[in-house]
């Protein structure tokens, strides 16, 4: 799995209990093969596309804060598609 789905898969876990959107996101990942971000953004329904348009910017600042540009680069490469 490519280092970036990667990334999503893992934030996504975090809100699964709280949003059925998230799971439906999440399920995606473990069941696709997704070969780029790229891939699965054209995989995404409207309604999914714009959970993570609320959600990427505040995970994105996190991973600043947190230091971890690599992951902020990653996650900014997903949130750009989905425009």
């Amino acid at each position: 799995m490519e280092q970036t789905i990667a990334y999503l898969r893992e934030i996504l876990a975090n809100y699964t209990e709280k949003d059925d959107v998230s799971v439906g996101i999440y399920r995606k990942i473990e069941k696709g093969s997704y070969a780029s971000e790229g891939a699965l953004v054209n995989d995404l329904t409207f309604e999914e596309s714009e959970y993570l348009n609320k959600i990427l910017p505040w995970e994105i600042q996190y991973a600043k804060n947190e230091q971890d540009e690599q992951r902020a680069y990653q996650l900014n490469e997903v949130y750009e598609l989905l425009f």
